[in-house]
């Protein structure tokens, strides 16, 4: 399993937020770049960037930032998300350099889109499942849908996307463990490559995923910053 660093983008800086609000907010670097730069020189395999604003708006507002930290970082892959709501969005951020681009709200919303982005980008969207206990979270996380989180990944199958990014959105940002339990359930109810992501908050927790099959990988923000947990010690444990 690996371990991706995030690097979440909000008016041009690297912060975090508390269980997806846009009032919890820490800021850690006033530099993003530099930030990305530092976790793919400590090893990191992978990095996943949110345009934070672009989530909140409905519509991307840092291409231009999220362009420089894949050229940064480059050959090292990026999956970016973040107000990916139709087709012009996704592959705008594509043409910017990310390997995959992350659809949560129109996806979860839409199964034409969907299918088509699937479809028009293949291998390249990952579906974002995020949730409020077994419901799915759309718009920035703030409003729940009836659709639960095997709904929507199932969906994600059947469209063909490249794999499901799975986040307890109660947990996001707390550093009080990841949902295993739900995580799991979700690995086994598709075939799909499951991130997952929400609530590490030490190494132990990294381990705990790892032993799920179907995870393949597994974001980690806050931890990371917070030096909770150091990204050497998550990598090793994410690979056993």
């Amino acid at each position: 399993m690996i371990v991706i660093p995030a690097v979440d983008l909000r008016a041009g800086r690297c912060v975090r937020l508390r269980e997806g609000r846009a009032d919890a907010e820490t800021v850690f670097s006033e530099d993003p770049v530099a930030v990305a730069t530092k976790w793919t020189t400590g090893g990191a395999e992978r990095l996943h960037v949110v345009d934070l604003d672009g989530a909140f708006a409905g519509a991307p507002r840092q291409t231009a930032l999220v362009a420089k930290i894949v050229a940064a970082v480059a050959p090292v892959p990026v999956e970016v998300g973040g107000g990916l709501r139709d087709l012009n969005a996704v592959e705008a951020v594509l043409d910017a350099g990310a390997r995959w681009a992350v659809v949560g709200t129109r996806a979860a919303l839409d199964r034409a889109f969907l299918r088509d982005a699937c479809r028009a980008f293949r291998d390249r969207i990952i579906v974002a499942v995020d949730a409020r206990g077994s419901h799915v979270a759309v718009k920035g996380w703030t409003e729940l849908i009836e659709d639960t989180v095997t709904d929507v990944a199932r969906r994600a199958q059947e469209a063909g996307a490249a794999g499901v990014l799975y986040t307890d959105v109660s947990r996001d940002g707390m550093e009080q463990g990841p949902n295993v339990a739900d995580t799991a359930a979700l690995a086994q109810a598709v075939t799909l490559p499951i991130l997952a992501s929400g609530g590490v908050g030490r190494v132990d927790d990294i381990a705990r995923l790892a032993s799920i099959p179907g995870v393949q990988g597994v974001v980690v923000g806050r931890a990371l910053y917070s030096g909770a947990v150091t990204l050497a010690a998550a990598m090793a444990v994410g690979r056993g």
